[in-house]
């Protein structure tokens, strides 16, 4: 007779289940898994000797086999040892088998017989709670699966614990929720002397979810107002939280089972390959546009990136979803992210200063920022001109509305758009509107459609980055409490637009 129980495999986010079938037969005393493992899992059978061991368990003297159904769907990690050593108990009548079918578990056995946390806790829970089944996993992660309140978890620190809870010798209490984590903002969009221009950029992009581009001298201020960002934005939406939450729970950034609510800030290095980026490697691992969903992604020093890996971002600044396809996997993550690059003018970065200015002006701006190619650039809706400050800016005290402030208007203009888009579950900001939607709400006034079509005819501005100027004068409008876009709002828009590149 087969005993089973149940577990997950991870696809992208989503943790599809894996049924554990554990057969006693007679014949040579073997152990094998199949089921097209990996090497972890296939490892699996070691530990989970030794943990039983360790539980003065012996295996039984015959034909163990461990079959992962189904078969032909590839199975990655070490969290398959749990469900595998209760399917293997249950076999061997240790714990009762109806009550090991109704549960998910997922977790690493140590060879002393503890449970390792594991990542993806969060997404195998709402599978569990999708097959109504209860979660079984490490005590550490409990506290991460209790925010899917729509299923039991169990979290045993050791398979001795889980054995006796199944045996009624120690009922466990079902794990609570962690806390949700506040990260304090002290970074203060004061503390950037001047600028203002740049600034009102920032909350414009903040309030639409516009990407934007900084281009300036060194020391200018670009990267200081870019990690400013955060405290601008709100706090994450309860649906927002999960899907960003599920993510992080893939790749192990969820610490003590808490769940932020501030939204992600992801600044990689210019020398990040196009897997860290974008995702791929072991596994088709999540990237980093996909770590910051919901949230920020600072490019600094953007010319310096690759290539190759500038031209990735295309696709997903448009579609908001990332497919990370290789031989043997096709994986699609979300990745719905405000992307803030900042850039010299050129490689020296004082191109507009004519005393420490290369020979070369102006082809030595032309050849650095050409770097970044025409379709990429057209997809920033704000770009922006950093000049440097001056000392007497730097000696004045501090101007300029705060942070907190900003954040308020930022916060009003969003719930605007929240009510506005209520009745489309694909669309959150500004940023997402398009076709008839966007002709709906963007539509200028005869004076600014006036404009908005001599701008588009005298500077050659392509059919994208018309209707991203639409959408930032829609945030524009929203910002001061229009219920229309008019004149000085389009005005704004095209000034941001013209800035810093070809239209």
């Amino acid at each position: 007779m087969v005993a089973r129980a149940y577990t997950v495999a991870f696809h992208g986010v989503e943790a599809r289940i894996v049924e554990v079938q554990c057969s006693l037969s007679p014949g040579l005393p073997s152990f094998q898994i199949v089921g097209l493992p990996d090497k972890a899992v296939s490892e699996a059978k070691e530990r989970v000797r030794a943990a039983m061991n360790s539980l003065a368990l012996a295996l039984p003297s015959k034909r163990i086999t461990i079959n992962l159904s189904p078969a032909d769907l590839p199975k990655e990690g070490s969290h398959f040892d749990l469900p595998i050593a209760l399917a293997l108990m249950a076999a061997m009548d240790v714990i009762p088998r109806e009550d090991v079918e109704r549960q998910v578990a997922l977790g690493e056995l140590s060879l002393d017989g503890g449970l390792i946390p594991v990542i993806g806790t969060l997404p195998a829970a709402l599978a569990a709670a999708q097959e109504d089944c209860n979660l079984i996993c490490p005590a550490d992660c409990g506290a991460e699966a209790a925010w899917v309140g729509a299923v039991q978890v169990i979290a045993p620190a050791s398979l001795l614990e889980c054995m006796n809870h199944f045996r009624g010798r120690h009922i466990l209490t079902p794990a609570q929720p962690g806390e949700v984590i506040a990260d304090p903002q002290t970074r203060d969009l004061r503390d950037v002397k001047g600028q203002v221009r740049a600034k009102r950029a920032l909350e414009i992009a903040a309030a639409g979810r516009h990407h934007l581009f900084f281009v300036g001298a060194p020391g200018s201020g670009k990267s200081m107002m870019a990690a400013r960002v955060p405290g601008l934005l709100p706090p994450l939406e309860p649906e927002e939280a999960l899907e960003t939450s599920m993510i992080h729970s893939l790749a192990g950034l969820l610490s003590s089972g808490g769940i932020s609510k501030t939204r992600p800030f992801r600044d990689p290095h210019h020398t990040a390959s196009k897997a860290a980026i974008v995702g791929g490697g072991r596994g088709a691992k999540p990237g980093e546009i996909s770590l910051a969903h919901n949230g920020v992604l600072f490019l600094d020093e953007l010319p310096e990136f690759s290539r190759q890996v500038l031209e990735t971002l295309r696709q997903p600044l448009e579609t908001g979803t990332v497919m990370v396809a290789r031989a043997n996997n096709h994986v699609t993550y979300p990745c719905r992210f405000m992307l803030i690059s900042a850039a010299n003018p050129c490689r020296c970065g004082y191109m507009a200063d004519a005393a420490r200015a290369c020979a070369r002006v102006p082809l030595c701006g032309q050849d650095y920022l050409g770097k970044i190619s025409g379709p990429l650039m057209d997809r920033f809706d704000l770009r922006v001109d950093v000049p440097p400050v001056s000392m007497t800016d730097l000696t004045l005290p501090d101007t300029g509305d705060s942070s907190f402030s900003i954040a308020e208007r930022v916060a009003a203009a969003r719930k605007i758009q929240c009510v506005r888009f209520q009745d489309h579950t694909d669309l959150r900001q500004n940023a997402d509107a398009e076709g008839t939607i966007l002709q709906e709400i963007a539509t200028p006034d005869p004076e600014g459609a006036a404009m908005l079509e001599k701008a588009a005819d005298r500077f050659q501005i392509s059919a994208r980055g018309y209707h991203r100027i639409l959408r930032v004068a829609r945030t524009i409008a929203d910002l001061a409490g229009s219920d229309r876009v008019r004149l000085p709002h389009v005005a704004e828009a095209i000034s941001y637009r013209l800035g810093s590149g070809a239209p």
